[in-house]
């Protein structure tokens, strides 16, 4: 896509300004789901950790729902 068109008087495309909008915001929700899933990663880690211990506590892990 590109900023210019014929059948404007200034030739500039008035969907151009959308366009770039759209292409910035998915941008930044790219960086924030691999920022997400990382964090979630390392939660499930920590997770399991813990559930390692309890068992080998002898404590029951609560089914999960």
């Amino acid at each position: 896509m590109s900023n210019y068109c014929a059948f404007s008087k200034d030739h500039n495309c008035l969907q151009w300004e959308d366009y770039e909008i759209t292409r910035n915001e998915l941008e930044e929700a790219n960086e924030l789901c691999h920022g997400n899933w990382i964090e979630i990663q390392h939660l499930q880690d920590r997770v399991d950790q813990l559930e390692q211990l309890l068992k080998k506590s002898g404590i029951d892990v609560p089914p999960e729902n």
